[in-house]
């Protein structure tokens, strides 16, 4: 059992910051990789931002290098740190996880087998 409780969203003008948080709980160990995903209305979910938990590295989509940073803490609790926001960031944002091993990036999102509810955020001029 792996539960993903995102919280966070919400809405800011362009140029502003959110961060956005993802608990997890599970009975099954230490998820190898955790990430966030987003999905804008009539688009295809998206990788944004990714870690591997055992040793922090961490992988970026290229529209929010240099704006995000994905951060985790010992509890794992995952963070996404939303800098310089623009419009073309409103999106339900999604947390996601697995324990397959070593590989860890922002696509294919098949790689994730766990996924919170996910939250929103707006962004706007």
């Amino acid at each position: 059992q792996v539960q993903l409780v995102e919280s966070g969203g919400g809405s800011v003008q362009a140029g502003g910051s959110l961060r956005l948080s993802c608990a997890e709980s599970t009975y099954i160990g230490v998820p190898a990789c955790m990430g966030w995903f987003r999905q804008a209305p009539g688009t295809e979910r998206e990788g944004v931002a990714v870690i591997y938990t055992k040793t922090g590295t961490t992988s970026y989509a290229n529209s929010v290098k240099g704006r995000f940073t994905i951060s985790q803490d010992p509890k794992n609790t995952v963070y996404l740190e939303m800098n310089s926001l623009k419009l073309e960031d409103t999106a339900i944002y999604f947390c996601a996880a697995h324990f397959r091993g070593s590989v860890c990036r922002t696509s294919p999102r098949t790689d994730y087998d766990y996924w919170g509810q996910g939250t929103q955020v707006t962004v706007s001029s």
